[in-house]
């Protein structure tokens, strides 16, 4: 898989879970895995197996109990002692899943695993539910030699920037503490409250100067995750297909970031306008195609606002392109710097550019790129 999409341009991320091991107590009283019941399989066809093995030694395994912490559940989401070393679990009658403790023998491990995927040409990886690892956990397996030539970035859910708890809790020592990157939730709120909430647009012009997005080289940015329409504490965070679209404009043509375009196999069973699943296939949409184009021309490009309001936001990329956002019920008229401009988004209706000015139509945007420059 890696080398065939390789020869289309596209990298493989790999998605690690170290912080719990899957419950298993329905079958077992033990915390042994592979499971006794899984090695003597492995035993039985050790040929097969032995070929299929990415790392480690399957006569053994590869955890036992004493890479364990004590079992408690996590009640206290605050604490951020509990939230790394107690178990995500449903309920007094669920046992909850395992959590790893972070000492030698779990680090050793974890890091052949990931030397493994590098070994085979992964070029990435997502660090799952990162705030319930301690800092000394991901200190010690995210080496230099681990990270070298690797995006890695941790999935640390907050709800707002740093006037937020959770920011301060989780996510605020994790940067402070690791160099890796991290999926921007700051930014995803402050996009929700604009374009959900009716907060000014103008708070989209310098979010990371207030503490409202992260770092241009360590964001993963994002308008919806996995958790977002799957997950019912998250649910309400699904925007309008409408405000979806102008946030991916925003976070497409904004300077900062690796944006994350999100697809799905209509696991939610939310559709969209016209009846069919919402996110099935979504990267194929021409205009979110057109989008990422855009995306990846003015990568070098620095962004300045030309001008913000309730319910607008223009900014240029240098002096190589424009990216504009009516969110408003209303049409407006912007004005743009001089130059010939190719609009990269078609078939809106009623936009058009006239004579330096941009005629945006209600709930629309627009990404230009400059002929002359």
């Amino acid at each position: 898989m890696v080398d065939t999409l390789g020869e289309y341009g596209v990298d493989i991320y790999a998605d690690v879970v170290f912080n719990h091991m899957a419950n298993e107590s329905a079958e077992r009283d033990d915390l042994t895995y592979p499971s006794p019941a899984r090695q003597r399989a492995y035993q039985q066809q050790a040929e097969h197996y032995r070929a299929l093995t990415l790392f480690g030694d399957l006569s053994e395994p590869l955890f036992t109990e004493s890479d364990f912490v004590t079992a408690f559940p996590i009640e206290n989401w605050e604490n951020p002692w509990e939230v790394q070393h107690g178990r995500l679990s449903g309920g007094k009658s669920d046992p909850g899943l395992p959590t790893l403790d972070h000492h030698d023998n779990v680090v050793k491990k974890q890091q052949s695993y990931l030397l493994a995927l590098k070994t085979l040409g992964v070029k990435g990886f997502r660090i799952d539910a990162a705030k319930h690892l301690t800092l000394q956990h991901l200190q010690a397996v995210w080496t230099p030699s681990i990270c070298e030539g690797m995006h890695v970035f941790g999935e640390i859910i907050t709800d707002g920037g740093v006037s937020k708890t959770e920011y301060e809790l989780f996510l605020d020592p994790y940067l402070k503490d690791t160099r890796l990157g991290a999926y921007d939730f700051p930014l995803f709120h402050s996009i929700y409250n604009a374009f959900e909430k009716g907060l000014p647009l103008s708070s989209l012009s310098h979010p990371y100067s207030v503490g409202e997005a992260l770092a241009f080289d360590r964001a993963i940015t994002f308008t919806i995750t996995h958790d977002i329409p799957n997950n019912e504490v998250f649910i309400n965070q699904v925007m309008s297909e409408s405000n979806e679209h102008l946030a991916y404009c925003y976070i497409l043509g904004r300077d900062g970031g690796v944006p994350l375009i999100y697809s799905d196999l209509d696991t939610s069973g939310i559709v969209n306008h016209a009846g069919q699943p919402r996110w099935v296939d979504s990267w194929k949409q021409h205009q979110l195609q057109q989008m990422i184009a855009f995306h990846n021309v003015m990568h070098p490009y620095p962004m300045h606002v030309l001008s913000a309001g309730q319910d607008h936001l223009l900014f240029s990329r240098g002096n190589k392109g424009i990216v504009a956002i009516n969110r408003g019920e209303q049409p407006i008229t912007l004005s743009l710097p001089k130059g010939r401009y190719r609009h990269c988004l078609k078939q809106i209706n009623g936009l058009r550019e006239q004579c330096g000015q941009l005629f945006l139509p209600p709930n629309s945007c627009a990404m230009l790129i400059n002929l002359d420059d």
